[in-house]
């Protein structure tokens, strides 16, 4: 624990507690975060306030108790959104600082990328992109998109900006933060999916056993099968083979880096694994919603699971999630297949300290085996992604209020008008997620480097068997399954 202020995955942890502990406050009659911009549909370009207003006038605040004090519901728009930028610029300035960042420079950074990744969203609520029946007026037209389609807006936006002003990307570095953005993000979304669960149990535990499932094939299917192409057929050393396996079939990042620790490989191992990760994660993110929506236009729970197993990093894949959920407009509630697309990915990182402590056993007591050398048994904690923790515990709180007030409507009122005041802020790390991940994906520093062989390993692995795997399992445990 006593890392515990000095990283980005625990940081990740507090941060997502402290707006969840603020959002529960209005169970006690306080409106602790009524004021944060809730961005929806807008149409005329001289109307653009229209997209904005803070989150107390949602209509999830409508069921809220008599004699809840919230004072926000008239503050108009451009106020909300200062006021959430001042908020999170505190925050996360904060967590930078323990982390022993320039605080002053990622402030500054912070300052560009939340203004930048803001007007993508906004950008991304716009009439003609986003409107959806009945929000859609009859003879007017739209892409039909829903406002998720800012994701795709900052993705693009970042991969300009990164590939094409590198300097502009230097000075930003400080904050371009994706993992630590998505992981706070998916901290939040737990309490969130927590009382959706209690509108489906059966489904909710379908979803709980498929992310089981996962692991075994993650760990157990594609790891293996990577490991095998990379030795056998590219002929790549085990220091090389192992971190490719874990980043190419596992969660990209986190366990490239977890498996080159255990393994005690050279630092420009996981760092060029990682590269790659990202960049395959970001054409992923931009192929595999609109795929699944093609193939699958009648399974939407199938094609959630299928981003979860397939997308790597946790950006990537909780993003594409988001993407594919905006692309089932109109089929139930769609939010359970964010919930479904999260489960699998959250599963799969449970294990990452598990697994990267096998390989440890592997290699010290095997591969390279020395003399009076030991793997204590506390590098699975080390390597267990913290952020996790933070997930199933608003989960699990969330969860168990939503069973204990199900039958008071008030109470359940001031439950989702507490979902929906966090959900802002989780919208708000999605979207910069989104963008920062284009600010490291700089295609051509990569392809210097000499990334050219571990990408067709990537390239024949993700496109010859871990795709169609996936997509297979997943057809097996979700087909004709529908969110009530």
């Amino acid at each position: 624990m006593r890392d515990a202020f000095k990283t980005e995955d625990w940081w990740a942890v507090w941060v997502g507690l402290f707006v969840f502990a603020l959002s529960l406050a209005i169970l006690g009659g306080v409106d602790l975060l009524g004021w944060a911009v809730d961005t929806r549909i807008w149409k005329q370009l001289g109307s653009v306030q229209e997209g904005m207003a803070p989150v107390a006038s949602a209509d999830d605040y409508k069921a809220v108790p008599q004699g809840t004090f919230s004072p926000y519901r008239q503050l108009p728009g451009v106020v909300s959104l200062l006021l959430t930028y001042a908020f999170l610029l505190v925050v996360l300035s904060t967590g930078a600082g323990a982390m022993a960042l320039d605080a002053r420079r990622f402030a500054a950074g912070f300052t560009v990328i939340f203004w930048a990744s803001y007007l993508c969203w906004l950008v991304g609520n716009t009439y003609h992109i986003a409107a959806t029946p009945p929000k859609l007026a009859e003879g007017d037209w739209s892409l039909r998109l829903t406002g998720e389609a800012g994701f795709i807006v900052a993705l693009l936006a970042g991969l300009v900006i990164g590939n094409f002003f590198p300097r502009a990307t230097g000075w930003l570095r400080e904050a371009t933060r994706p993992e630590w953005y998505i992981k706070t993000a998916i901290v939040i979304l737990g309490g969130f999916l927590g009382v959706k669960a209690v509108g489906d149990p059966r489904l909710t535990q379908a979803i709980l056993f498929r992310g089981f499932a996962a692991i075994i094939e993650a760990y157990l299917i594609y790891w293996a099968l990577v490991y095998f192409i990379a030795r056998r057929y590219f002929r790549f050393s085990r220091e090389w083979a192992a971190p490719l396996a874990s980043g190419i079939s596992i969660c990209g990042v986190s366990a490239a880096i977890a498996t080159g620790a255990a393994i005690r490989a050279r630092p420009i191992v996981p760092v060029m694994v990682s590269s790659l990760v990202v960049v395959f994660s970001v054409v992923e993110l931009l192929l595999l919603p609109f795929l699944a929506h093609a193939v699958l236009p009648n399974e939407p729970m199938v094609a959630a699971a299928w981003m979860g197993l397939a997308v790597k990093t946790d950006g990537a894949a909780v993003a594409s999630g988001a993407v594919t959920q905006g692309l089932f407009p109109g089929q139930a509630d769609t939010q359970w297949m964010l919930m479904t697309t999260t489960t699998v990915k959250v599963f799969i990182d449970v294990f990452i300290g598990v697994w990267a402590f096998v390989l440890a056993l592997v290699w010290v007591y095997g591969i390279n085996k020395k003399k009076a050398e030991t793997v204590p048994a506390a590098e699975i904690w080390q390597r267990f992604p913290k952020f996790v923790i933070g997930y199933f515990l608003t989960f699990v709180v969330l969860l168990g209020l939503a069973l204990l007030f199900r039958d008071s409507p008030g109470r359940m009122g001031a439950l989702k008008a507490a979902t929906a005041g966090s959900n802002v802020f989780r919208v708000l790390f999605f979207v910069m997620t989104f963008f920062t991940i284009g600010l490291v994906s700089n295609f051509r520093r990569l392809w210097q480097e000499g990334i050219g062989r571990l990408a067709l390993v990537y390239l024949i692995s993700l496109f010859g068997f871990i795709i169609w795997i996936g997509l297979g399992i997943s057809w097996i445990f979700f087909h004709g399954m529908r969110p009530s």
